[in-house]
């Protein structure tokens, strides 16, 4: 299947994207590209291949549920543009 430039506007057009018209055929070119990956993958011949409809079938390991601290709080504040002592300090807001 290949896209002409009036179906990539007709496509923007519904999916309410502004597109100018001298990127249309940019935009005209990657989708046909994924349009040809689309078709190079149902070429793949799948028969007796289960589907997959995600890992449900495992289950999950088990592990002890317990509240810490994370232990790196010098780590975490390193991030902090601005500290105050063991916190975040942040500019007041309410008056």
């Amino acid at each position: 299947m290949s896209l002409d430039t009036a179906t990539v506007r007709r496509v923007a057009s519904l999916a309410r994207l502004r597109v100018e018209e001298d990127d249309l055929p940019r935009l005209e070119a990657e989708l046909n590209g994924i349009l040809g990956w689309i078709e190079q993958l149902q070429a793949v011949d799948t028969t007796g291949v289960e589907p997959v409809a995600g890992g449900g079938a495992e289950a999950l390991r088990m592990r002890e549920d317990r509240v810490t601290d994370g232990g790196v709080q010098e780590e975490v504040l390193a991030n902090a543009p601005d500290r105050a002592g063991a916190f975040f300090a942040v500019p007041k807001v309410v008056e």
